[in-house]
């Protein structure tokens, strides 16, 4: 059964693979976005100690359920309940974050596709084609649906080739290249005139703020979806990992680069942004509300990279490209999940279930692109402020109610046998147990 369902072949293939379904469009995008809606430094404060306090402990959670079931989200948590009830509650919790990933893939497709058609602008304009290059970047059904289906295709292509060979390999090879490429593009911008402005407003806090509930909102369900909790991928990612692994270590590996690549992430855009707002870009409306919202990155770093002369076509163009990989190395691990329990639970092979739930997945994409205006910012809340935080807490509740401690205890000391007496040990479970469930409904029944 474990040969047949393929799995990470080293520690750093999970590691990065992990990292990759963290590190994308919810670090890259999303992190700065949330960030400078909501009271800059303020908010990443609040984010860093959600991310370790809440964010983590879940992470941790899905992850043993994960390498306890060897099978998908559904199956995983079925394993671990005693009776009907318990099996009725997981299969509605599993299958819960199946859904969960789906339609975070439908509208997280749609902005990976103007990634793609970013990346495409500068590359035109060096080849001589301009009404090419005007046309990627403008807002249309046609350009929207045909860059939503070029990245659904080559998310599908990479999972149809497996664990190892598909997921790992590209999350090899790309990771390393993201980071290098982020690091030399914040050397850059800090050389220019009104970064140090943009770097006052993300490292110094309103402590005045931290406590505004659209702001916790906003972080917990940013700390979530960079994480890809309450999505069952990791679950099924946990599934793949040997049991010889230590798993406290791997998840809080997976937590500070993922947190540390989101903060790099801010140190460019947030900057970058009064870069272009000392260049004459409207960045702020009069309230000091943001007047781009989600679309921030494609207004102000294409007017960063046209401000660095000829340069700026090559830094364009490898900056969107990359985007555009880490938006893959996190869609692959979203399929994935609806993949593995529709070929493990109804036999259905590979290939074909990831072609034809790609494709159910593109036409959810084509629906929001149809009704861009609402659905668009609906279908992204309700996936990410509301469906995963739930569903990662009830994983929480199953690990912390449901799964015995003797078999809970037993699962993390393969990897690391002298966990019984560590302080992980001595905290996690009841931490578990009594204080991330009830927090994480505390943020979320403040927000209604």
């Amino acid at each position: 059964m474990a040969a047949a369902r393929g799995g990470f072949s080293s520690r750093l293939g999970f590691i990065l693979a992990a990292a990759g379904s963290a590190v994308g469009l919810g670090n890259i995008w999303g992190f700065p976005t949330q960030t400078a809606s909501n009271g800059g430094a303020a908010f990443v404060l609040v984010y860093l100690v959600l991310a370790f306090c809440l964010a983590y402990p879940a992470f941790m959670a899905e992850l043993l359920i994960g390498r306890y079931g060897q099978a998908n989200a559904v199956t995983s948590l079925q394993k671990m309940s005693r009776q009907a009830w318990q099996k009725r509650f997981a299969f509605m919790v599993g299958f819960g974050g199946i859904i969960c990933a789906a339609l975070i893939l439908s509208f997280y497709g749609i902005i990976a596709g103007w990634m793609m058609s970013y990346a495409v602008e500068p590359f035109a304009k060096m080849i001589g084609m301009q009404q090419v290059s005007e046309w990627v970047i403008t807002q249309g059904i046609a350009r929207n649906v045909l860059f939503s289906a070029l990245f659904m295709f080559l998310t599908v292509s990479i999972i149809r080739s497996g664990v190892e060979d598909g997921i790992e390999k590209w999350s090899k090879r790309l990771m390393p290249m993201l980071i290098a490429l982020l690091v030399l593009l914040i050397i850059y911008v800090m050389t220019l005139e009104g970064a140090s402005e943009g770097l006052d407003a993300y490292l110094n806090p309103d402590l005045s703020k931290i406590f505004e509930p659209d702001l916790l909102v906003s972080a917990l369900g940013q700390a979530f979806f960079s994480l890809s909790l309450g999505t069952s991928v990791m679950i099924i990612y946990g599934s793949y990992i040997g049991k010889r692994e230590n798993l406290v270590s791997l998840g809080a590996q997976v937590t500070l680069i993922d947190v540390s690549i989101a903060f790099l992430a801010g140190l460019l855009i947030i900057p970058s942004m009064y870069v272009a707002q000392a260049q004459g870009v409207a960045i702020f409306a009069a309230d000091g509300s943001l007047i781009s919202g989600p679309s921030m990155v494609f207004s102000v770093l294409p007017t960063l990279f046209e401000g660095m002369g000829a340069m700026g076509l090559f830094v364009g163009f490898a900056f969107f490209i990359l985007m555009s990989i880490a938006a893959l190395t996190s869609s692959i691990s979203m399929l994935e999940g609806p993949v593995s329990y529709v070929v493990e639970r109804h036999d259905i092979e590979r290939t074909k279930a990831t072609t034809g739930i790609g494709f159910l997945i593109f036409l959810m994409s084509t629906i929001i692109v149809l009704n861009l205006d609402f659905m668009l910012d609906f279908v992204a809340t309700l996936a990410t402020e509301y469906g995963q935080p739930i569903i990662a807490m009830l994983c929480c509740i199953f690990v912390g109610w449901i799964w015995q401690r003797s078999e809970l205890l037993e699962e993390i000391k393969q990897g690391n046998e002298q966990v019984e007496n560590s302080l992980f040990w001595k905290i996690w479970p009841w931490y578990t147990k009594f204080v991330c469930p009830v927090a994480i409904a505390m943020v979320f029944i403040h927000s209604l």
